[in-house]
C-alpha cells in the first residue's frame, strides 16, 4: 500500500502543514512513522484529513467530526478505487461518491442523489492539480517546472534534473529552488540542500517559505543557533506561518527562553485553533 509524505498531502490536498498538524493532534488520523520519524499517510488518511478539515471550517462540532471521520475511514477502500472516489460535504454531512454510487459516511446508506446544493461547500479529496508556475517564468522553463512536479513521488531523481533544468532556464524562478532544495532534505542529502537554499536566498532575496526550509534543514543538521535565525527571518516576513512558531517554541524552550517559548507556543495555537461548534 502507498504511503504518503507530508510535502505530497500538501500538494495533494492544498493543507499547510500547521493544519495536518492540528488534525492530527485533534485525533482525526493516526498516521505512521516512517525513516527519520517523518509520518506517513495512508490513502484513507488522506480522504479523513481534507474532510475533516471541511467539516471543521464548517463549525461542525469536533466530536461530531470524530464520529464521522471513524464511521467514513471503516467504510473507505485502502487504495483509490479504479472507478474514482470523492468526498463531498453537504451542510454538515459527509457524502462519498464511488463510481455511479452515493452513500453517506455516517450511516453508510446509499442515496439516489446529492440533498441541497452539493456545489456549495463541497470538495474532491483526491483529485491532484500540479501547482501553476509562477507568471514570470519563461516558456521552457514552465515546462521544467511542471514536469519535474509529476516526477516527484515516483522518480525523485528525475525530478531534480528537472528543477535543475527550470532554473537555469530561470533563475528566479524560487518554487523551483524550494522544491528541489525539499527534495534533497528528503533524500538526506543535507548539505546539498543547504547549498540550493543559500543560492535562492542570493537570487531571490528573503522568502518566508524559503527561510522557514532553510530553518528546518539547519534544525536537522543540529545547527540549532542558525535554526533559529532562520525561522525569525521567516516570522518577519510572515507571522502566520504556524509551524515555524512551534519549530522556534522548541528550541527556544531548549535554549532556556521560556518566555520565548511561551510567546511561540502560545501564537501556534491561536493560528491553527480548530473552533469549536
Amino acid at each position: 500500500m502507498h504511503r504518503y509524505g507530508v510535502r505530497e498531502v500538501e500538494k495533494l490536498l492544498g493543507l499547510r502543514r500547521s493544519t495536518i498538524r492540528a488534525l492530527i493532534e485533534a485525533g482525526f488520523v493516526s498516521p505512521e512513522r516512517g525513516p527519520r520519524n517523518a509520518w506517513r499517510f495512508s490513502f484513507q488518511d488522506l480522504v479523513v484529513l481534507r474532510t475533516a478539515q471541511a467539516l471543521a471550517e464548517a463549525q461542525v462540532p469536533p466530536r461530531r467530526i470524530l464520529r464521522s471521520m471513524k464511521a467514513l475511514r471503516s467504510r473507505l477502500p485502502e487504495e483509490m478505487p479504479l472507478s474514482g472516489l470523492s468526498v463531498r460535504v453537504v451542510a454538515d454531512r459527509v457524502v462519498v461518491k464511488e463510481g455511479g454510487s452515493h452513500w453517506q459516511a455516517e450511516s453508510g446508506q446509499y442515496l439516489l442523489a446529492f440533498e441541497g446544493d452539493p456545489s456549495d461547500g463541497s470538495l474532491n479529496v483526491v483529485e491532484y492539480k500540479p501547482a501553476e508556475a509562477p507568471a514570470h517564468a519563461v516558456p521552457h522553463a514552465t515546462h521544467w517546472f511542471e514536469r519535474a512536479l509529476a516526477l516527484e513521488r515516483d522518480e525523485p531523481e528525475s525530478a531534480r534534473r528537472a528543477y535543475e533544468r527550470a532554473i537555469v532556464e530561470a533563475p528566479q524562478l524560487l518554487d523551483a529552488r524550494i522544491n528541489l532544495g525539499s527534495l534533497l532534505h528528503e533524500a538526506g542529502c543535507l548539505t546539498e540542500a543547504e547549498h540550493v537554499y543559500r543560492e535562492a536566498i542570493a537570487a531571490c532575496g528573503s522568502a518566508p517559505t524559503l527561510m522557514y526550509n532553510l530553518g528546518v534543514l539547519l534544525d536537522d543538521m543540529d545547527r540549532k543557533h542558525e535554526a533559529m535565525d532562520a525561522y525569525r527571518a521567516a516570522l518577519r516576513g510572515d507571522p502566520g506561518l504556524a509551524d515555524c512558531h512551534y519549530n522556534l517554541a522548541l528550541l527556544c524552550e531548549q535554549f532556556s527562553k521560556p518566555r520565548d517559548a511561551i510567546r511561540h507556543m502560545a501564537q501556534y495555537r491561536k493560528l491553527v485553533e480548530v473552533k469549536p461548534g
